[in-house]
């Protein structure tokens, strides 16, 4: 099965209004901005979507605003995960996926599974579905790693299983991965500030959460690295680093939803258990976003 998921991903955001509900002016400016932005395909209701402060409802209505929004213009990669394999295999045979091109499933979290959990957990969800499947290794959300020999195992026997967004960090489990997978298996970076290197040795792209803001520059850094030019890749890297790096200081989407207030594209409120940034990194992160955004106005000029 041909991995279509390459390129910029962007974790998309879901955009509140200050008394908790859907803001779904603001999700359409996100959306026609990461377009805009030339990014390769959107995942709706993942981590940075604030899927598990989302009713069944919301869910639906989010994803059914964000196919329609985009009009096929790019692909649609739907979240679904959990630690109840045969809820989500109920989930995925009950449910529409009309307009879906993809599924991205996180690690089981809570309960930890061992690695052959993991394996017959996927397994079973690849079997539920004809849609393509990229695994999510997250072990600092779900306290669970996918070993390499599993996401290897799974690469190898199961079509469907196409690609791993890989946000371990560990270079190692990657090298590994990307030295041993099917050719047509991807390895997708979930660390914004790990693409340039990750792409470096083998990866495909990012799904990114800091391209909500700047889709634009995401895309043409990945594109950059795409075509081995890693010198003009890094340049871009660089510049954005010390935005990246306060997006996630206090907690994400906390540092995405305060940048996208900045730049008056949405609003910043979230839903409990995830808060706003604390003020103090706010003005930082303020501060940072004018001077990149002046910095650019210098270059055009």
């Amino acid at each position: 099965m041909k991995n279509q998921f390459a390129g910029t991903g962007v974790a998309l955001v879901t955009p509140f209004h200050k008394y908790g509900t859907i803001d779904f002016s603001s999700l359409e400016r996100v959306v026609d901005h990461v377009i805009k932005g030339k990014v390769d395909y959107l995942v709706v209701m993942g981590t940075t979507g604030e899927s598990a402060t989302l009713s069944v409802d919301e869910k639906n209505a989010v994803l059914d605003f964000v196919i329609e929004t985009t009009n096929n213009k790019i692909p649609i990669v739907r979240g679904i995960g959990g630690n109840n394999t045969q809820e989500i295999i109920d989930q995925i045979k009950t449910e529409s996926f009309e307009g879906i091109s993809g599924i991205l499933s996180v690690c089981p979290y809570y309960n930890k599974p061992q690695q052959k959990g993991i394996y017959q957990h996927y397994k079973a969800i690849a079997s539920a579905t004809s849609l393509p499947v990229i695994l999510y290794n997250v072990p600092g959300r779900t306290g669970t790693n996918i070993d390499a020999n599993t996401t290897l195992e799974l690469a190898h026997e199961i079509d469907n299983i196409v690609a791993i967004k890989e946000a371990s960090g560990n270079f190692d489990q990657i090298s590994k991965i990307l030295k041993d997978k099917p050719q047509d298996f991807s390895v997708i970076s979930g660390d914004d500030g790990l693409t340039v290197p990750m792409m470096a040795i083998g990866a495909a792209g990012v799904i990114s959460v800091t391209a909500n803001a700047f889709p634009g520059e995401f895309s043409k850094m990945v594109n950059l690295c795409s075509q081995g030019d890693f010198m003009e890749a890094s340049k871009i890297h660089f510049a954005l680093h010390d935005i990246m790096e306060a997006l996630f200081e206090d907690g994400s989407p906390s540092g995405i939803k305060a940048a996208l207030q900045i730049l008056d594209i949405s609003q910043n409120n979230l839903r409990l258990p995830i808060v706003k940034i604390n003020k103090s990194l706010y003005i930082k992160l303020n501060t940072l976003i004018t001077e990149y955004s002046e910095s650019k106005i210098k270059k055009v000029k």
